[in-house]
């Protein structure tokens, strides 16, 4: 699909859209602030450390045959190690220049490039194609479930137009043939040893677990005064319509209390609210509460019937209660409009406070358990054989998944 003098390959429909969305889920409930300005991010590292390696799961089989179609298409059989995967996220203002993906002295390493493009242009963002300043094809339109593959050196020399509306999200990769960059072999040795131990996979065994407050504060700049921006995970839930209430009996928000000590009540326990009903079982921390409505918005909204039989408990919110969700939000949300301008672009936002239910959100509770009990049954036998091979990869298990 490209010459020899620009080495590139176009794979449309590579992926299903049902693993973009799940990939959109994934990234959607477990990002912090990226590495360049208006850009967001889920390493597998960051999937590790905050007790959500189970997530790993649905992309290891992605690695795999995007491995093996580098290999195939650049004539490398069996010299391709990768050397990072990520879920990335580009916002509105977020750009860049003309460049190769090796143009540092500690990038040289790259040799080649995957993007997997799981939402499309137009429909979920506006912005974001991606140009090749040499060769053909030289300009791609992101769709969910294509991939561009390319050589990391100036031979593919790109760049991405500036996002003016929504949010692009991909799924990037960079392969090496220097086994000393491989990231498998790092990604192993921080999987904890506890996982083999887990049998029924009990509760506190999948609940996310926050990282530091300051991964999640935007603009990153701010997030050791936290003076202004407003903290991604808040602000995720703050436009699908939630609010956040600390499940302590002695809560009290007073001016003395510091911006800090204050966040800190998002790593405990805590209650989500909407339209004045706060629905109670409590969820363990901001996370938890996060992926239960990135869950719920994957895979319950666009139910066309209501789920029987949930029971939720939901009860009205009180003035008290009202009026400290607001003060909290002051602190977690303190530059509002920006949070609404990243984060407020897509048609099921804008539609979700006709169509919400809570008996489907509930239903979406229990449903999640079962999602991620199932992964980390999943990651539980595969990991023995990673740490055998110190590769990630594949592993034929049968029926050893079966209950």
């Amino acid at each position: 699909m490209a010459d020899s003098e620009h080495p590139r390959l176009i794979l449309h429909n590579f992926l299903p859209l049902d693993l973009c969305k799940e990939l959109e889920f994934i990234h959607k409930s477990c990002g912090t602030v990226g590495y360049r300005p208006n850009v967001f991010s889920t390493t597998l590292s960051h999937l590790i450390a905050t007790n959500c390696a189970h997530f790993i799961m649905p992309i290891i089989p992605i690695r795999e045959r995007l491995r093996e179609k580098a290999e195939e298409y650049f004539g490398c059989q069996y010299e391709l190690f990768v050397e990072f995967t990520g879920l990335i996220s580009w916002c509105r203002g977020a750009s860049i220049g003309w460049h190769s993906d090796d143009n540092r002295p500690y990038l040289k390493q790259r040799d080649f490039a995957a993007v997997c493009y799981l939402n499309s242009y137009d429909a979920d963002f506006k912005g974001g194609i991606f140009h090749f300043k040499d060769g053909e094809p030289a300009d791609i339109v992101p769709m969910a479930g294509d991939v561009i593959m390319y050589t990391a050196d100036d031979r593919n020399i790109h760049s991405v137009d500036e996002i003016t509306e929504g949010e692009r999200i991909t799924l990037t990769l960079w392969f090496s043939r220097d086994a000393s960059y491989d990231e498998d072999p790092k990604l192993i040795s921080s999987l904890s040893p506890d996982i083999l131990g887990v049998a029924d996979s009990k509760l506190h065994s999948y609940i996310p677990m926050p990282g530091s407050i300051n991964m999640y504060w935007f603009p990153p700049d701010e997030a050791s005064s936290f003076l202004s921006g407003f903290d991604i995970r808040c602000g995720r839930l703050h436009v699908l319509g939630f609010d956040i209430y600390p499940f302590q009996d002695t809560f009290h928000l007073s001016e003395s209390e510091s911006s800090y000590n204050l966040l800190e009540l998002l790593s405990g326990p805590l209650l989500i609210a909407r339209d004045s009903k706060m629905f109670e079982p409590q969820f363990l921390n901001i996370m938890h509460a996060l992926q239960m409505v990135q869950f719920y918005l994957w895979k319950f909204f666009n139910l066309k019937t209501k789920v029987e039989g949930t029971s939720p408990n939901i009860t009205p919110t009180s003035q008290t209660q009202k009026a400290e969700i607001d003060s909290l939000k002051s602190v977690v949300l303190k530059d509002l409009q920006l949070a609404e301008r990243f984060f407020d672009h897509s048609k099921p936002i804008k539609d979700m406070e006709y169509e919400f239910d809570w008996d489907n959100f509930s239903a979406a509770v229990l449903e999640w358990q079962c999602y991620v009990v199932k992964l980390q049954k999943e990651l539980v036998l595969h990991l023995p054989h990673w740490k055998t091979n110190q590769s990630i990869f594949c592993v034929t298990l049968g029926g050893d998944l079966e209950d």
